[in-house]
């Protein structure tokens, strides 16, 4: 039973279409191997970032910080799939949250796939031969790209541009959410900073 759970991401991103469609009406899909491809790709990303060579790696070994790489992978995938199903349930998408989660976490793993072997060829090579290393990491996203367009018509039943309008607005939709977060946050701030401001005044008094 696990063996097929575990073989039906790699199923999901060779046949898109039949794929995701037994995902979502086969109920084949699931929320642990989901979540275990979200923590992978977040791992990779880390590993890509700390580890690449140093002839393709721009990034200074003393400013990485696992929080923050975990953040810019698990963050805009939640904000994806809370901004995709708020949008959907608005232009009658079929899709339901859970589906949308699992589907978008699946469509991810080309990106573990090809960051690891990326990486660990990176360390190897020439300047000349580092054409392969990005060739190796855009195919990914593209792959990856490829496979979230597919999700999106299959599991919410759109045509091709309905599925392009509603990415474009989920990732519209995304900033939106970040910037209300970032608001509310900072109002959150700022009344801590009076009622302090308050309480340092009777306390002095």
């Amino acid at each position: 039973m696990w063996i097929e759970r575990l073989r039906f991401p790699f199923y999901v991103i060779v046949h898109p279409f039949k794929g995701f469609w037994e995902l979502k009406y086969d109920k084949k899909g699931n929320w642990i191997v989901a979540m275990a491809i979200v923590l992978l790709v977040s791992l990779a990303s880390m590993f890509q970032y700390q580890y690449s060579g140093f002839i393709v790696n721009t990034h200074s070994p003393y400013s990485f910080n696992s929080l923050v790489q975990l953040r810019n992978v698990i963050l805009p995938f939640f904000l994806w799939c809370v901004a995709n199903w708020s949008l959907t349930t608005l232009m009658d998408g079929e899709g339901k949250f859970g589906e949308i989660v699992i589907s978008s976490a699946y469509a991810m793993l080309p990106i573990f796939m090809l960051f690891v072997p990326a990486t660990i060829y990176s360390r190897f090579i020439t300047q000349e031969e580092t054409a392969f290393y990005y060739y190796l990491n855009g195919f990914a996203v593209i792959w990856f790209l490829y496979l979230m367009f597919v999700s999106t018509m299959t599991v919410h039943q759109y045509t091709v541009l309905k599925t392009l309008v509603t990415i474009g607005l989920s990732v519209v939709c995304m900033g939106f959410i970040v910037f209300l977060g970032m608001l509310f946050f900072s109002l959150i701030q700022q009344m801590y900073s009076v009622y302090f401001t308050i309480y340092r005044e009777l306390q002095f008094r």
